[in-house]
C-alpha cells in the first residue's frame, strides 16, 4: 500500500501549503544548499552512532532499500516474528521475543513513518527513539515525534516514545564528543548511551492525536487540488530553509517584471 505523507512532508505541510504541494506533486523543483546537505549528512551521522549503541539491531533499509512502501509489512513480519531472518545478520534475531529494529514502517491514515530505533519488549510493546543531532529539543523536533507517535501508537501499544540529542554542545574529533554539557539539564543519559540526552515525551505525544488528525486530513485536502498560490513571507525559513524558495520567487518576479 502507498503512502500519501511521511514525517518530512508533514513538517514541510506545517510550514506551508505551497511547499507540501510541491513535495508531493512536482519534488523535482526542490533546491538545497551545500549547508543543507552539510546538515543532513551529520545529523545521519549522529543517527548512525546512536543505534551502534544497539549491536544486535536489524536495519529494515538495508533488506529493502528505496522500497519504502514495503517497510511496513516488513517490519510487521519482525515484530510478529514471522519473518526468516536475513543473510545480513550475523546472528538470528530472537523472533517472537525481544529484538531491536532500525528504520521500521509503520503505515496509518495514508502516512508513512520510519522509526530510527525500536525497541520491542518482551511483552510485545514498543520503546521507540527519534534520533535529533540537535542539542537542545525544539518545537519541531516534537512535532516529529508527535506524528510517529500518532502513527505507531495506531499500530502497535506504544510503551514509551522519547527524542535522543546531543548531550554536549560540541563535538571533538579525538572523543567524539566535547567536555561542553548542553544547556539543557540532562536526566536521561546512561552508561549504555553516553554522550546522548534520552528524553521521554510519551505522555505530551500522545495528548497531540487530535490535532495531528485535523492537520492530516487538512494537509490530504490540499494535495486533492492545485497548487495553492502562498505567497512568499518569513515562514520561507522558518522552521528550516524552504527548498521551493526559488521556484515561488521566480514567480514574484515575473510578475514584477510584467505587472
Amino acid at each position: 500500500m502507498t503512502h500519501l505523507l511521511s514525517k518530512s512532508k508533514y513538517i514541510r505541510g506545517l510550514q506551508c501549503d505551497r511547499a507540501l504541494w510541491l513535495d508531493v506533486h512536482n519534488p523535482r523543483l526542490a533546491k538545497y544548499t551545500r549547508e543543507q546537505m552539510q546538515r543532513f549528512d551529520r545529523g545521519r551521522e549522529f543517527e548512525y552512532a546512536f543505534k551502534d549503541t544497539f549491536p544486535d539491531g536489524i536495519d529494515i533499509s538495508a533488506e529493502l532499500k528505496r522500497n519504502v512502501d514495503a517497510y511496513p509489512e516488513l517490519t510487521a513480519q519482525y515484530l510478529d516474528g514471522i519473518h526468516t531472518p536475513s543473510p545480513l545478520w550475523g546472528t538470528p534475531p530472537n523472533l517472537g521475543g525481544e529484538l531491536v529494529l532500525f528504520e521500521a514502517g509503520f503505515l496509518y491514515d495514508d502516512v508513512l513513518v520510519l522509526a530510527d530505533v525500536v525497541h520491542k519488549n518482551a511483552d510485545g510493546t514498543l520503546e521507540v527513539y527519534e534520533v535529533k543531532s540537535g542539542t537542545a529539543l525544539s518545537e519541531t523536533y516534537k512535532r516529529d515525534a508527535a506524528l510517529q507517535h500518532y502513527v505507531i501508537s495506531h499500530c502497535r501499544e506504544v510503551h514509551n516514545f522519547s527524542i535522543v540529542h546531543a548531550r554536549y554542545a560540541g563535538v571533538s574529533p579525538a572523543t567524539g564528543y566535547a567536555d561542553v554539557p548542553s544547556a539543557e539539564t540532562i536526566a536521561g543519559e546512561t552508561p549504555a548511551h553516553p554522550g546522548f540526552a534520552i528524553v521521554d515525551l510519551t505522555e505530551e505525544l500522545a495528548a497531540q492525536h487530535d490535532e495531528i488528525a485535523r492537520n492530516i486530513a487538512a494537509m490530504k485536502d490540499i494535495l486533492r487540488h492545485g497548487e495553492p498560490a502562498t505567497p512568499t513571507g518569513q515562514h520561507c525559513l522558518s522552521p528550516y530553509a524552504c527548498p521551493y524558495q526559488h521556484y515561488c520567487q521566480q514567480g514574484v518576479r515575473q510578475l514584477a517584471l510584467f505587472g
